[in-house]
């Protein structure tokens, strides 16, 4: 299977070497460092024992078989130049993707692919850095990290070659071609986590949602509501989440997509009512275990967050307006029940 120039772009935020935001033109000369020699470690396994967080670029919800504790720090090998006594004869690229699910949905997948035709690559890892400009290169802002990349020799031993890089410290555009134009075949993928679920892409609710009631009140400074200000609305989309107990009160707690859809107009209006009589949110300190999000079909106007338990309190986002707190009850709360 060709990569077909995504490589780059499936990438591992823990490498390092060139996940870099740059911005402006490059800055001033600087001789570029010696990594040193790339550690050599003995015969090669699998990535999910060797790299189980290669290409963590995506959260999972809690309970799914997300990704694996983080290695230890000391125990990845060092990166570096290529021993000119090791002979790569394959390269194991390492990763995580997200495809459509087969009954609905998304999910993550951690990836291990193989190419065996590497002397492009090869040539072009043997590089030296070009060095940072005297500010006539204009270097963009994009992010560029490379991805969990192992070169393995004919005996299956590996090590983790250093990436040449640009004036703007990015991976050498002859790196990138050599990457994009390997040709990959998968050998192992394994699904690690739900990103989507079928329910949740079905009623246009994302997964994962921020708590945003609580975040507001313990982070921000949120205003009061004022009494029949009920900001308009057009149809608007229910979205419900759990909080999991291990979240609840946490300084930026998310909850788990439970159900929603587009809100009936009869009960959108009663809601929006309630929204708009309701009194000033009392003092309380108690996480709500689930919540609900409002928001327009059409993606615009203002968001409602509402504690659905515990507390029963409310948040109107609104842009220019800010944000607005105010005091729901159980009757607002049932009007935001299953649809």
């Amino acid at each position: 299977m060709r990569s077909g120039g995504t490589t780059l772009a499936v990438a591992l935020l823990g490498m390092g070497l060139c996940g870099l935001v740059l911005s402006g033109c490059a800055g001033p000369a600087n001789t570029p460092n010696d990594p040193g020699p790339a550690e050599i470690v003995g015969k090669w396994t699998s990535c999910a024992e060797v790299a189980p967080q290669a290409g963590v670029v995506l959260p999972v919800p809690p309970g799914s078989d997300g990704p694996a504790a983080p290695t230890p720090a000391g125990t990845e090998p060092t990166i570096g130049r290529i021993d000119p006594a090791f002979v790569p004869v394959a390269a194991v690229l390492c990763g995580r993707e997200v495809r459509p699910r087969a009954g609905g949905g998304r999910e993550q997948v951690a990836t291990e692919r193989r190419a065996d035709e590497i002397a492009a690559l090869l040539a072009a890892l043997r590089l030296p850095d070009q060095g940072r400009g005297r500010g006539e290169v204009a270097c963009t802002l994009d992010l560029l990290v490379p991805p969990w990349l192992a070169l393995l020799d004919d005996r299956g031993r590996w090590l983790r070659p250093y990436l040449p890089t640009d004036s703007c410290g990015k991976p050498r555009p002859e790196v990138r071609a050599a990457l994009d134009g390997l040709r990959l075949t998968t050998v192992d993928t394994r699904t690690v986590g739900l990103v989507e679920s079928s329910a949740a892409e079905t009623a246009g609710c994302e997964q994962r949602w921020s708590d945003m009631v609580w975040v507001e009140t313990h982070l921000g400074r949120p205003g009061r509501v004022v009494p029949g200000a009920s900001p308009k609305a057009g149809p608007l989309r229910l979205c419900v989440y759990e909080v999991p107990p291990s979240e609840r009160g946490g300084g930026k707690p998310a909850g788990d997509f439970v159900y929603g859809g587009p809100l009936p107009p009869q009960r959108q209006a009663k809601a929006l009512q309630a929204l708009a009589t309701t009194r000033p949110a009392a003092d309380c300190a108690t996480p709500a275990s689930r919540f609900a999000v409002l928001r327009s079909l059409d993606g615009g106007g203002p968001e409602w967050y509402v504690e659905l338990d515990a507390c029963r309190r409310f948040l109107v986002v609104a842009s220019p307006g800010g944000t607005q707190l105010g005091q729901g009850d159980a009757a607002l709360a049932a009007l935001l029940g299953p649809i």
